[in-house]
């Protein structure tokens, strides 16, 4: 859904990272588009670093890591209010079916404030809500699963 993002008046430069079999036709068509290709390690963690807000235009993504990348990188994310990042992003991010908006509402957004959510994601966090939720299944189910009643 990039030209959801490409197509958007606002103001300052926009990169975008990563390719595709559209990369081409995408240069060709957004000529005052920053392009930059695939990028790894150090490099993509200091493109991340430098932006101002993360624009997320996808309407279908189950997760989205790259909102917790740019979160981790202290940027606040503008998205549509869908499922992804109505989970993810919390305070983080501004959400918006007019993403223009949402841009200019996550400029408001502290760094600190998107860093801080991105820390809410980690391993020993992710185990704590497993474990949660574990405990909220009634034994009797998983006696029923092992003995293949369900």
């Amino acid at each position: 859904n990039l030209p959801a993002f490409l197509d958007l008046d606002l103001p300052g430069s926009k990169v975008v990272v990563g390719d595709g079999p559209d990369l081409a036709m995408l240069r060709q068509r957004y000529p005052h588009v920053h392009f930059l290709g695939r990028r790894t390690g150090e490099e993509l963690a200091s493109i991340y670093a430098s932006a101002d807000v993360f624009v997320f235009p996808s309407r279908t993504d189950t997760f989205g890591n790259v909102m917790l990348e740019a979160l981790a990188s202290g940027v606040p994310v503008a998205a549509f209010p869908v499922t992804a990042p109505r989970d993810v992003l919390g305070e983080a991010g501004a959400l918006s079916e007019d993403l223009r908006a949402a841009a200019l509402a996550a400029l408001d957004i502290p760094g600190d404030v998107a860093r801080s959510r991105a820390m809410t994601y980690s391993w020993r966090a992710c185990a704590r809500e497993f474990l949660g939720n574990l405990a909220r299944v009634p034994r009797d189910a998983f006696a029923a699963r092992r003995l293949g009643l369900r």
